[in-house]
């Protein structure tokens, strides 16, 4: 069994053209494909910046103290 990794190109109407030299010898061969579309470096989803939307809060108190009573009332 040989794995192979290739990069192809789909033409306009759809098809995937294939022509894959291999060392083994004439007959039969189960063949897998599995298509993974790949996606260009700038179209590639870019990480959203959550920074407009972070609010500050000023705290007079102890923060730890806080967190236990919150947590004990569970």
């Amino acid at each position: 069994m040989k794995v192979l990794k290739l990069a192809a190109v789909i033409d306009a109407s759809g098809n995937l053209h294939l022509d894959i030299p291999t060392e083994l010898s004439a007959g039969t061969v189960d063949v897998v494909i599995v298509l993974n579309p790949s996606i260009p470096e700038n179209l590639k989803e870019k990480s959203y910046d959550f920074s407009d939307l972070a609010g500050g809060l000023s705290w007079e108190g102890d923060n730890v103290a806080m967190q236990r009573v919150l947590r004990d009332e569970w």
